[in-house]
């Protein structure tokens, strides 16, 4: 489905790139995460495939074409949630569609689908301030998800919840991507997420540098049994911290 080549990408007045020469390519239906040190230019990457940040060089193909602008093909998700604090729960989620030109009866009840779908149905009528942090995020997600993209694009969207919240949305999350037949590009800082969620691991080191790929070979849904506790697990995570951290190192003694 998604084709990155050669991405490049130097901020204006920076004194180097923050994307080198980044290659990466996605199947139809993946849950790919991109794991590395801050600064190796994991969101840079995620921005330019979403159409939100210009690329210095190479080309981004979505199914074959050439994609750098937004489209209703592709949903993104931050790690803050952006949602507008005069707008309902509802009408937040509707949002996407409403600039599509829908009608509104018919986005508000494509809205109240998906908030059903993240388990906030009951909350329809309620407005930002009046949710938890888990709760605005996962209206954020039923958002991303009411426009029906070929592709969702997530930036360390759990990263500011708490852990328990934090894996109740992974698990969600997990069920509503296999059961959609979803294709995500997901970046994270944490090895476990990453190893829950994904099919294939991306670890990445500055300016892009992919240094290893790992297939997860974890059976799903893994919210249904104990899966830190598989030889799996303790060797993917061992491995991928072992890399990891000599990348830290590596940059922590050039500065």
């Amino acid at each position: 489905m998604l084709e990155i080549q050669h991405l490049q990408k130097t901020y204006s007045g920076a004194e180097g790139p923050a994307l080198a020469d980044f290659d990466l390519t996605i199947a139809d239906g993946e849950f790919v995460t991109l794991i590395g040190p801050s600064g190796c230019g994991k969101t840079t990457a995620l921005r330019i495939v979403a159409g939100l940040l210009e690329p210095s060089g190479g080309d981004v193909r979505f199914n074959g074409v050439s994609a750098f602008a937004p489209s209703r093909e592709k949903a993104m998700v931050f790690q803050q949630f952006n949602l507008f604090p005069w707008r309902t729960a509802l009408a937040n989620v509707a949002y996407g569609l409403e600039m599509q030109g829908m009608g509104k009866k018919e986005r508000m009840a494509i809205a109240a689908e998906y908030l059903d779908l993240v388990g906030l149905g009951d909350r329809a009528n309620h407005y930002p301030s009046q949710l938890s942090g888990g709760q605005n995020q996962r209206v954020g997600l039923a958002r991303a998800l009411a426009i029906q993209p070929k592709l969702m694009l997530m930036d360390e969207p759990f990263g500011a919840l708490d852990a328990l919240t934090r894996e109740h949305l992974q698990a969600l999350l997990q069920k509503i991507c296999t059961e959609r037949h979803l294709t995500v590009i997901f970046v994270t800082h944490s090895i476990d997420e990453a190893i829950f969620l994904s099919d294939r691991m991306v670890v990445m080191g500055e300016l892009g540098r992919v240094i290893e790929e790992h297939i997860v070979h974890l059976e799903r849904p893994r919210s249904n049994y104990d899966w830190r506790s598989t030889p799996e697990y303790k060797e993917l995570r061992a491995a991928t911290w072992s890399v990891l951290q000599t990348e830290i190192e590596r940059d922590e003694a050039s500065v």
